[in-house]
């Protein structure tokens, strides 16, 4: 059995259809999608790396329970993500508005989607999420007083309100597991079960909003998984 790491780690063991079982950390949902399309090689099992989309939505309803309409940017390669996230959203009583992104220099899908959502979710998309569009993002949200949530934790840095995020301690975990069961009984495809909650408090204060009690929300959303 291997153990992998990141996308060009996966790169090298498409290359061999006869290669042992092996899990792969660190790969996102869209860049699967991108090497695979929608199949699945056998023997090869894969750790992702961004945020759940229920975990996410769930932050949302944790830390802004009046946000109902949920803008979601989306380009040609996170577009596959809609309908799984609709179908998270709908029980929740939450309403995915979704605005398709081609133009990173074109802002105005961007200030649509503002005026017709109460929050920001982002995808772990880099074409739309990435250095150059950080600042239109962010100022424009802030301009309309609408946080921003996701869509990693290095974007909470940068200055969006929250995320849910695993680090290398709770992909351990995952592999510590993982390691005490014969591979093929590995699931295809897996997120790590222990995740965190990261807030910043500077936007916080600035949208009026409360500040995100990490541990408390990261602790009240492991409760609510760990039910059925």
């Amino acid at each position: 059995r291997l153990i992998l790491l990141d996308l060009p780690g996966l790169d090298w063991r498409l290359q061999d259809d006869q290669g042992p079982p092996t899990l792969v950390l660190r790969i996102s949902r869209l860049q699967a999608r991108q090497r695979l399309g929608t199949t699945h090689p056998a023997k090869i099992s894969l750790l992702w790396s961004d945020p759940p989309l229920a975990r996410q939505l769930k932050l949302i309803a944790n830390i802004l329970p009046q946000a109902q309409r949920i803008g979601v940017l989306y380009g040609s390669g996170s577009e596959f993500l809609l309908p799984e996230l609709r179908e998270y959203a709908a029980p929740m009583g939450l309403e995915i508005v979704a605005q398709r992104w081609d133009n990173i220099n074109d802002s105005r899908p961007l200030q649509n989607l503002l005026k017709n959502s109460d929050v920001l979710l982002g995808l772990d998309d880099p074409q739309l999420y990435n250095p150059k569009t950080v600042k239109n993002l962010l100022l424009s949200s802030y301009a309309q007083q609408l946080p921003l949530v996701g869509p990693n934790a290095g974007f909470v840095k940068a200055g969006s309100l929250a995320s849910t995020y695993s680090d290398q301690a709770d992909w351990l975990a995952v592999l510590d597991r993982l390691l005490d069961h014969p591979p093929a009984n590995w699931p295809r495809s897996l997120y790590p079960q222990h995740f965190k909650v990261v807030g910043n408090p500077q936007v916080a204060r600035s949208l009026g909003i409360e500040q995100v009690d990490e541990t408390a929300v990261a602790a009240r959303l492991a409760e609510g998984e760990k039910r059925p």
